[in-house]
């Protein structure tokens, strides 16, 4: 027997924490796990390291994983060798695009697919074969907005301003968790101590959120939001720095600042308090606190992306750094560096250039808002997708109204799905080809790497060696892509493994062979823990992708918003919202089958506060039912002083009692699914990002 130490980072959450893996290769070759670690000497995460990292040994010995190519036929799964496998795809997807045209087959990521960097550099290799505009991913789910916003300011929907966490003295966050979530569009492992250190060094940390979150306990300041109306909270704070002369400039070029601080003049504080349920005087003098900061930042993320305002959201954030000074600063919010820089591509550089067949929908950067997929499998006509494809996903649980999509997917004459479980999706499959499992192949994070906190890099060798007869991701699209060339007689482009992309990558990117780092694969082979490339520095003035190279302060497309959100009704008292909810030891739908994360308290419950309880003779503990325009579920109710009055909130991701479908922990809750209650028709118009947080409920005793 030997023991090894292997070094890599977690790719489990957007912190991408380093790790040091012990294994032990046992007399007969087999090799096992000894135990999962932080890695004290990565300069990114210091040791950091939360529960997800250690599961994945539970993911690499889950008896439910796939480990080959399985066929349902009728109600049963039949192994099927790999080029038989990739021979019925190519026939069944080229006969139907033959017969209803390119748009009839649709693509689906999930969310995993940018956690496996075969999947981002090979999928349009098979994918792009298929020339269809059916392409939906859970971006759409997520952070949409994010990138519009970037689009139409910056030039390019990859150019994110992240908060410059480490050296900042003041930090605003809305709709965001970092406690939970490790951070996310920025890249931030060890959060908690370094949102401590802002304190530590006489910062403040303010956190708007209609629950007081992990985040907000900790935080200088909380402020309870009504859900869905943080836009009309940002036009307070962003008029009330206009009015009060509260602005500084800017050493960037700019344009239209003017016509937007026009356009929004009628936002005043006393204007929006009742919308938002924040004291118009609480709003004024946050933001009297925010600009007597000689360093601050205003971070929103998921809970200000999916509601009915999301796009404004991350404009009025923009602008509210833009104007106070604190955008593309030391402390305020800067671009990362990366080393493989994502701005150089042609992804996150359109909009609204075609539209869905059914609702209409703007595309973004080739994808449809995923709102429409189910509409666009049961509405008859030209057009109707009657083939899908996911990768790495489980839109059933993480799209809204997953019962309707339940029934959409039930009628399709073909589905493939590229995942490793048979999960409450991919049950609706024809064929699943499941890829190596995630200590098996090797990964470099092009994604994550583009939204830290500092500019690092870092490859990550497999740790255990590729089974005999498995594929990694990249040759499952490769194997598509070779099978359905040949079905179309068409000519196929040579490739290469993600690696020898990345090795040109870095090359040729701002570290590699011109510069002092001279970073590429071979070098990274050598430096296990990571490398930092330093701290992030001002860089937006010369890297702005707008045709005039400015800033864009007021675009049409949020300008023409304006109105939408002017006519849209206070929020009457009595009604119920429901918002969703994180938790560090989950991620999305697909972390609920590993006992070392699911122990422990139950987390599946709907938090009520007491006095909604009280109001509706319901007690902690009781079983409820929650009903929407859509649908309703039942789950345990826990009563939560933590919880805004009006407010209620269940976690996204739960919901594992499908048909057919059950979890391998033995006695854990499958909790219910939130998407069986969000609504296809509950979008952000500028976008068409679902609006998951704000969505009216009723709550009765189941």
């Amino acid at each position: 027997m030997s023991k090894t130490l292997h070094h890599r980072a977690c790719h489990l959450c957007e912190a991408i924490c380093g790790l040091t893996i012990a294994t032990q290769t046992e007399a007969d070759g087999s090799t096992q796990i000894l135990s999962i670690k932080g890695d004290a000497e990565d300069s990114f995460s210091r040791g950091h390291i939360c529960p997800k990292a250690v599961a994945l040994q539970d993911i690499q010995n889950d008896p439910d994983r796939l480990r080959q190519p399985m066929r349902r036929v009728g109600s049963e799964w039949q192994a099927i060798e790999w080029e038989e496998a990739f021979e019925l795809v190519a026939n069944r997807l080229a006969d139907i695009q033959a017969r209803h045209g390119q748009n009839a087959v649709a693509t689906y990521h999930g969310n995993p697919s940018v956690h496996n960097y075969g999947l981002m550099t090979h999928s349009n290799y098979f994918l792009g074969l298929l020339k269809t505009r059916s392409r939906f991913s859970a971006t759409s789910v997520d952070q949409l907005p994010h990138h519009l916003v970037s689009l139409q300011m910056y030039g390019h929907g990859f150019l994110l301003p992240i908060c410059d966490i480490d050296h900042s003295d003041f930090m605003l966050i809305l709709g965001g968790n970092p406690l939970a979530s490790n951070g996310s569009i920025m890249t931030v492992p060890d959060v908690e101590k370094r949102l401590k250190a802002i304190q530590a060094r006489g910062g403040k940390l303010v956190v708007v959120d209609p629950r007081r979150s992990e985040t907000a306990a900790i935080a200088d300041q909380h402020v309870f939001v009504r859900p869905g109306q943080d836009a009309a909270l940002l036009f307070g704070l962003l008029n009330t720095l206009f009015e009060e002369g509260l602005t500084r400039s800017s050493h960037l070029p700019i344009a239209g600042l003017d016509a937007a601080r026009q356009a929004i003049a009628g936002f005043t504080a006393e204007a929006m308090s009742a919308r938002c349920g924040v004291p118009a005087e609480s709003i004024r003098q946050l933001a009297r606190d925010f600009a007597a900061a000689d360093k601050a930042v205003c971070y929103g993320r998921m809970g200000v992306s999916t509601q009915a305002f999301g796009t404004l959201c991350h404009w009025l954030i923009q602008l509210i750094n833009l104007v106070t000074g604190n955008l593309d600063r030391e402390g305020g919010a800067l671009c990362t560096e990366a080393a493989i820089d994502l701005t150089t591509s042609s992804s996150g550089t359109h909009f609204d250039r075609w539209r869905s067949r059914v609702s209409g929908l703007p595309e973004y950067s080739g994808e449809f808002p995923v709102a429409a997929l189910a509409e666009e499998m049961l509405t008859p006509g030209e057009g109707q997708i009657r083939a899908l494809v996911t990768v790495a996903g489980n839109p059933v649980l993480s799209t809204p109204n997953g019962r309707q999509l339940e029934r959409a997917l039930d009628g399709l004459e073909f589905m493939l799905s590229i995942d490793f479980y048979i999960n409450e999706t991919t049950r609706y499959a024809d064929l699943i080809l499941p890829p190596t499992g995630p200590l098996e192949h090797d990964h470099y994070d092009t994604t994550f790497n583009s939204f830290a906190v500092r500019n690092v890099a870092r490859f990550n060798e497999p740790v255990l060696a590729k089974p005999a007869g498995a594929l990694h991701d990249w040759e499952i699209l490769v194997g598509l892509a070779k099978a359905f060339a040949a079905k179309l007689e068409v000519e196929l482009k040579p490739t290469m493994a993600p690696a020898q992309m990345i090795d040109m990558g870095l090359r040729m990117g701002r570290y590699g062979d011109k510069s002092e780092h001279q970073l590429s694969l071979a070098k990274l082979q050598e430096l296990p823990h990571g490398i930092d490339l330093g701290a992030l520095k001002p860089n937006l003035a010369e890297r702005l992708r707008t045709p005039d190279k400015k800033v864009q302060a007021a675009p049409a497309l949020l300008l023409n918003d304006l109105p939408r959100f002017a006519a849209q009704p206070v929020p009457g008292a009595g009604e119920l919202l429901l918002i969703g909810r994180r938790h560090v030891r989950s991620n999305n739908s697909w972390m609920h089958n590993y006992h070392r994360l699911v122990k422990g308290k139950p987390r599946h419950q709907l938090l009520m506060h007491p006095d909604d309880l009280a109001a509706r003779d319901l007690t902690d503990g009781q079983r409820v039912r929650i009903s929407s325009r859509v649908g309703m579920i039942e789950v345990e109710v826990a009563q939560s002083t933590d919880m805004m009055p009006g407010v209620v909130s269940l976690p996204h991701g739960w919901g594992h009692d499908r048909s057919g479908v059950q979890l391998a922990i033995a006695g854990a809750l499958p909790g219910a699914s939130v998407n069986d209650l969000t609504d296809e028709r509950a979008l952000d118009a500028v976008s068409g990002n679902a609006a998951l947080n704000g969505l009216p409920v009723e709550v009765v005793a189941a």
